[in-house]
């Protein structure tokens, strides 16, 4: 039987998501579509760890369906402008549905609604709540950040001084996840001083950290909402000296992460289930392009989120070596 360590599995899983990339590279080009497959499109974001995982089970679900072709696309840069292009590159023809996660809802509106008049349009992993989409698929980001809030208060008993790290604001789980820290915060001793905005860069996101941590000398935690921000600050925590004296509260499982919830120096982050977000987005579709309308009645589909500390550090690991022991069983 094969045994793993912590850094083995997350390997692992980053070689398969490797082999996946290189495939999907030769199958795009000149690919010839059965006609009998459902064309599924999902735009993801930069390549990084949490959209590779949403791959992996978008992967998954096309698989196991054998009735889909998958066409899952990153982003050059995390931006607005970035997405919008790759939007108005997509051709649409043939397509029968997109997934997309939109970094700014509120300006995007007109165009998705123009996209969900032609397809089956979705959101995963954030909404757009006043588009035309048919659902949403992903984390209740409220109760994800009242969850992050837990972990604050767990961290800073006697309360203290906050910043919060944000890519871009007008994102619908960003928005969300700001809420649920609010009203967890509430009545508490925890005060949020400052928002960040990094526009998704993680050079910036080290940057906000460092000034803050001069700016406010007296800052006893730091909340970051969005994964990428978690190693960029636990950088600049520690080459100011005082990781573990400011109490840090992060999003998803980068390796650092982890590894920085195992050294102390980061107090906890909430992790998403990537895995199943993305193989719920591709199976629900599918579902429903067959005829299965009450796949989306609720017009939402809430995939739990989970708190990580030191305390079930190691539990949650083992939860990563089953879902490596998934993919090779699936991907021999």
């Amino acid at each position: 039987m094969k045994t793993y360590s912590s850094n083995s599995i997350m390997k692992k899983l980053s070689f398969l998501i490797m082999a996946l990339c290189v495939v999907t590279l030769f199958q795009g080009c000149e690919r010839t579509v059965s006609q009998n497959k459902l064309r599924l499109v999902f735009i993801g974001g930069t390549p990084d760890n949490y959209w590779s995982v949403v791959w992996l089970g978008c992967d998954f679900a096309a698989r196991e369906l054998k009735d889909v072709d998958l066409d899952f696309r990153y982003l050059e840069t995390g931006t607005p402008a970035a997405q919008q292009e790759l939007l108005d590159a997509l051709d649409t023809n043939g397509v029968d549905g997109i997934a997309i996660s939109p970094i700014d809802p509120q300006t995007q509106t007109d165009f998705l609604d123009k996209i969900a008049g032609n397809t089956l349009l979705v959101c995963a992993d954030s909404d757009a709540t006043n588009s035309q989409r048919r659902c949403y698929i992903g984390t209740d980001n409220v109760a994800a950040g009242a969850q992050a809030a837990e972990l604050l208060k767990a961290a800073l008993p006697q309360g203290g001084k906050i910043v919060l790290f944000v890519g871009y604001a007008g994102a619908q789980n960003t928005k969300d996840r700001i809420e649920g820290i609010t009203r967890g915060l509430a009545g508490s001793n925890i005060q949020i001083i400052d928002t960040l905005l990094d526009g998704s860069a993680s050079s910036i996101a080290q940057k906000n950290a460092e000034e803050a941590l001069t700016k406010y000398p007296d800052l006893a935690g730091m909340a970051c909402l969005n994964g990428y921000q978690g190693p960029a600050v636990l950088t600049a925590v520690r080459q100011a000296g005082k990781a573990g004296q400011v109490k840090i509260v992060c999003f998803e499982n980068y390796n650092e992460t982890l590894a920085g919830i195992a050294s102390g120096d980061i107090y906890g982050t909430i992790v998403q289930n990537a895995l199943k977000m993305g193989y719920q987005t591709i199976l629900s579709m599918d579902k429903y392009l067959h005829g299965d309308k009450t796949q989306f009645a609720g017009g939402k589909i809430l995939i739990p989120s989970k708190a990580i500390t030191k305390a079930n550090l190691e539990e949650y690991q083992a939860v990563l070596k089953n879902q490596l022991l998934q993919t090779e069983a699936k991907n021999p």
